[in-house]
């Protein structure tokens, strides 16, 4: 077949074959793939008070550990979703690292070996305002012996902690992991937080997302507010009265406004109970309004708390109460 063209008088001659027939694809077809995700489980380890709740809260951006100036504030670990681009991280806020005394302490300590055994990468919390000691130290690497994957240490506390102190905690984390996994941080006011940040996310192993992209807990809502009362005991009472006594959330109807919610408030003792009532019920006023308006917070809706104080003898060292109250306890004990 021919075809002629041109306004000159010449002719251009165009020579068709019958492949040339075929469909022409102008664009070709590209496969896009998608980022790459990482997601894995971060154990936040430590003794007691170093700030692993303080730190979790910064990272997340969320108030979900409990935080008071006393040691042993957290007793069940508390699980912090955070996803940031394509990486997402599930930090696991654990108690700290004690001495048992009692079943209570021995599920505590239970709950943060456990998180070892999950975590794809170990951050080490150290509170760095007080120097080491061989008893710290012990501790610390007992609790770590067994650990083969990624290990991070922040040296939290930089704003209040003497330079000599954090440059001896600095020398002992050099014998126990690289220069660069160390970092010196504020979790109070987010100092060195960030560049912990990256590099505990450089580290996640590729893994689809473990929660949906949205979730900032795993734990129930009814656990959150059960730590909130607790918490405003810690921050209420002294001596033994915060160590024994556990809440619970009985009822919480959310269909109605305000939102009912009944709070069991257990008690070790019945003297307890009188003290946590106080005189024509003073105290429990006083728990009751101060626990209310955080769960408002929290919850961002008007609340009817309706707080039930309850003996449950040696609740701590009971096997039975600790199970009810949801705690638990490793089967070698």
């Amino acid at each position: 077949m021919q075809s002629g063209c041109g306004d000159t008088g010449r002719h251009v001659i165009f020579r068709v074959t019958p492949e040339d027939l075929r469909p022409i694809h102008l664009l070709s077809t590209v496969r896009v793939s998608e980022p790459t995700q990482r997601a894995g489980y971060v154990a936040l380890v430590g003794r007691p008070n170093a700030g692993k709740s303080t730190l979790l809260n910064r990272l997340i951006g969320e108030h979900l550990s409990i935080v008071t100036p006393k040691a042993q504030t957290t007793w069940q670990r508390v699980t912090g979703v955070l996803t940031v681009e394509n990486d997402q991280l599930v930090f696991l806020d654990t108690p700290g690292l004690l001495e048992v005394r009692d079943l209570l302490q021995r599920s505590m300590l239970g709950a943060a070996l456990e998180a070892l055994t999950e975590a794809d990468v170990v951050l080490l919390v150290i509170d760095s305002t007080e120097a080491p000691t061989d008893r710290d130290a012990e501790r610390i690497l007992t609790a770590l012996e067994d650990v083969t994957v990624p290990t991070f240490v922040a040296l939290n506390k930089v704003d209040e902690a003497r330079t000599g102190t954090v440059a001896k905690w600095r020398g002992w984390a050099e014998d126990q992991v690289r220069p660069d996994a160390i970092f010196e941080i504020s979790a109070l006011d987010g100092a060195g937080v960030d560049p912990l940040l990256t590099a505990v996310r450089a580290h996640l192993p590729e893994h689809p997302f473990l929660y949906p992209e949205d979730d900032i807990a795993t734990e129930p809502v009814r656990f959150f507010i059960g730590e909130l009362v607790r918490e405003t005991i810690l921050e209420q009472f002294r001596q033994e009265i915060p160590y024994s006594v556990f809440t619970q959330v009985e009822e919480m109807r959310e269909g109605q406004s305000p939102i009912y919610i009944a709070v069991n408030v257990f008690v070790e003792r019945k003297s307890q109970k009188g003290m946590l009532i106080g005189k024509k019920g003073a105290a429990i006023r006083a728990l009751g309004q101060a626990s209310r308006e955080k769960i408002e917070t929290f919850l961002g809706q008007p609340v009817y708390l309706d707080l039930w104080v309850k003996p449950l003898r040696a609740w701590r060292k009971n096997r039975a109460y600790l199970g009810q109250l949801g705690f638990r306890i490793p089967e070698d004990d």
